[in-house]
């Protein structure tokens, strides 16, 4: 059962439950976060909503007409909402919205209204945000990259930290099968089909070490927007980055990592030898930490060696966020 806080949110940010080709589009973040602060100012849950026709919405709102009956049209699909859950979670997928108090605390506080209205999720719900390194980087990898990816990955399934990656070929898969082997734990933040991925990952899922996530459309296909998109959401569910290997000024893997460099977000390391990409470098140049290749310590002490080299680090302070 869902609370009406958050089946308001899937009914208006979601696409679950509408045609293929809606008469009415789900509400944006950039539109449903001006109706968020609204309600929070006069002391409202998202639920309220439930109970207004367009006439309430447009008077309590106060918001035209025609905006008025995009939102109720949108709110009156509880069944057809209901019937896409109900399948869902027969795949093993679920919701989760700004409005659960069980939304990751990180995308809170780091992203605040640039959170995720709503998430689709499946295996262990409590790995989200739990202490642990993401490691990013290109599908197309040289023999250090892929060590690197591999030995990160190994690294923290044996000291019991969760990998973060984007579940894609290259740098993603290998580091997150890696920490699987290891008996580890892993969250998977998707640009792409949840639902196959589900399939993929069947058994890891099912033993709780695995978390696969998105913002999108459980069987919403790849896109290069999609993509880019997920990226900031891998950077800000982690405690620390790896970049295995960059592209210059062009990329998710530059755009994420710079991104978070800018929004001091959490440190962010980049692989350092000889071969390395010009990305690599010029990240270097802007302010990441050198990862070294090979790594000369136990795949056990890297999570104290990160923190050490992160020493003095200090991120943005949280702000209150909307639901």
């Amino acid at each position: 059962m869902i609370s009406a806080d958050s089946q308001t949110l899937l009914l208006l940010c979601s696409q679950l439950g509408l045609p293929s080709e809606p008469e009415f589009l789900p509400l944006t973040l950039r539109e449903w976060n001006p109706l968020a602060r609204k309600l929070q100012s006069a002391n409202l849950r998202p639920g309220i909503l439930l109970d207004w026709n367009a006439s309430d919405l447009q008077t309590q709102l106060a918001i035209p007409s025609k905006e008025a009956v995009r939102l109720a049209q949108l709110l009156e699909r509880s069944g057809t909402l209901a019937i896409a859950l109900e399948r869902l979670s027969n795949l093993g997928i679920h919701a989760l919205t700004r409005a659960d108090k069980d939304y990751p605390e990180k995308y809170r506080a780091r992203l605040k209204e640039s959170a995720p209205a709503v998430l689709f999720y499946a295996g262990e719900r409590a790995l989200l945000g739990q202490p642990g390194i993401a490691v990013v980087g290109s599908r197309h990898l040289d023999e250090a990259g892929q060590e690197c990816a591999r030995f990160v990955g190994n690294a923290s399934g044996i000291s019991g930290q969760v990998l973060y990656s984007g579940g894609a070929k290259g740098v993603d898969t290998l580091s997150m099968e890696s920490a699987l082997e290891a008996r580890g734990i892993a969250v998977g933040v998707l640009a792409n089909s949840l639902e196959q991925s589900v399939k993929k990952y069947r058994d890891a899922l099912a033993r709780g070490d695995l978390c696969l996530v998105t913002p999108y459309h459980p069987n919403a296909g790849f896109s290069v927007g999609a993509a880019m998109g997920r990226n900031r959401l891998i950077y800000t569910l982690a405690d620390y980055a790896i970049v295995v290997a960059s592209d210059v000024e062009s990329g998710g893997t530059w755009a994420g990592a710079t991104e978070s460099l800018k929004n001091n977000w959490i440190p962010v390391f980049v692989l350092e030898h000889d071969a390395m990409p010009e990305g690599n470098k010029l990240l270097l140049q802007k302010g990441a930490l050198p990862f070294p290749h090979p790594f000369h310590e136990p795949p056990v002490k890297l999570p104290d060696w990160i923190k050490e080299q992160s020493a003095g680090f200090l991120s943005q302070p949280s702000q209150p966020s909307l639901f």
